[in-house]
């Protein structure tokens, strides 16, 4: 399958899969879709505190060093385990070149390091943030108890992979996360929606990104039983 790399709208760049007319991050922009989806709805909705948070396709690495960069300005000391099973090459991580994009101190070097980390150990990249990468497709996934207060959900989308957005995948979400954690996604597609709402999420609709009317974010009632 054809892979390049493209600029998008805001100037960072991304990873085109051809064949299939997907993109790991939104033309409209990379960085600013990061933002916009996964710390602007999500992280930044706790503050002071251990957070751990659940990456669902870690890919490119851009949201995990975005939320890397941002978690101080809101002293949170992160617990970060990523899922992935098909890591982006040395090559196309470096052709990106996130550390330079987000024009912050020490981003170039800790990208580099959580591309170069090892798989299934903890690393920690900085103070107050440890990474566990995991070689693990999402259709085997299961926590073993409810581990994490966010989860990131950005699978590709639902035409070129509608297998990681049903049911049965979104039930072990819910089951993964903490009774008052949230779960974020670029994706508002009403099956996407209603699937959460059958599991017991709580779903709002949310304004979306540069060139998407809107996005999901799904909570886990307080009151769910352990």
């Amino acid at each position: 399958m054809e892979r390049k790399i493209v600029r998008t709208g805001d100037g960072s760049r991304t990873i085109q899969l051809t064949d299939l007319n997907e993109q790991y991050h939104s033309l409209h922009g990379a960085v600013q879709e990061a933002y916009h989806v996964f710390i602007e709805a999500g992280l930044r909705q706790f503050a002071d505190r251990e957070l751990s948070i659940l990456e669902v396709g870690v890919g490119t690495g851009l949201n995990a060093l975005i939320t890397l960069v941002e978690a101080p300005s809101s002293d949170l000391r992160l617990q970060y385990t990523a899922l992935e099973t098909a890591p982006v090459t040395e090559v196309e991580w470096r052709e990106l070149d996130y550390g330079s994009a987000l024009d912050t101190s020490g981003a170039a070097l800790w990208y580099e390091e959580l591309h170069r980390c090892p798989w299934e150990e903890s690393f920690t990249l900085r103070d107050g943030f440890t990474l566990t990468k995991r070689n693990t497709d999402l259709r085997q996934f299961v926590a073993p108890a409810p581990l994490y207060d966010l989860i990131y959900f950005d699978a590709f989308g639902a035409r070129v992979q509608p297998d990681l957005w049903t049911e049965d995948i979104f039930r072990r979400m819910f089951s993964a996360l903490k009774p008052g954690g949230i779960l974020v996604t670029y994706s508002a597609k009403g099956s996407v929606r209603r699937a959460m709402e059958t599991v017991g999420f709580c779903t709002e609709r949310l304004p979306g990104p540069p060139g998407k009317r809107e996005m999901l974010r799904a909570s886990k009632p307080q009151n769910t039983p352990s």
